[in-house]
């Protein structure tokens, strides 16, 4: 059996500065109540995407605006309600929980275009409108990826935080 290997940036000081900044701002770490998928919170799957947005950014060696991609990430489900729940509220999450999340976001941030397409966007194809911005589209695809591990991988510590959560856990 072959040894996992971490997956880990080489700098992680922006992306904790910019967790510290939306934990403090919003109502982040309450979705660490709310389940996403499999075992997995909307927090962790939240911190989740938006490290491995980083990380893709990276390893493709690609030019993004990381701190308003990080930002988009990390608000990217923040709707606030626990969507396994029967409500007429929340009957269709899949096609309307993005609009949800961006109200609840934009009530407390001033959000960039760029954070605003994250968010709207990232359920693409679910949502008819693809992302516009290249930080969109790493944010959707590390979405898919992070989603399918959570839901296939549904009794394994998430291969993504395995690491990260405790260094997470300090940012107050």
């Amino acid at each position: 059996m072959s040894e996992k290997k971490e997956i880990r940036l080489k700098d992680e000081t922006e992306f904790f500065s910019v967790l510290k900044e939306v934990k403090k701002e919003s109502r982040l770490q309450e979705t660490e109540q709310y389940i996403q998928h499999g075992v997995t919170s909307v927090y962790r799957h939240s911190l989740a995407v938006a490290y491995f947005s980083c990380y893709l950014a990276e390893k493709l060696h690609l030019k993004v605006r990381t701190k308003e991609m990080i930002r988009g990430a990390l608000l990217h489900d923040y709707f606030l309600y626990d969507w396994h729940e029967k409500s007429d509220d929340h009957r269709l999450h899949g096609f309307t929980h993005p609009a949800r999340a961006l109200k609840n976001a934009e009530e407390i941030f001033d959000l960039s275009v760029v954070e605003k397409d994250i968010i709207k966007r990232h359920m693409f194809p679910l949502t008819p409108v693809p992302p516009a911005y290249r930080e969109s589209y790493l944010v959707c695809l590390a979405d898919k990826i992070c989603s399918s591990y959570e839901t296939i991988h549904r009794e394994r510590v998430d291969w993504l935080l395995y690491h990260l959560q405790s260094r997470a856990a300090k940012v107050k």
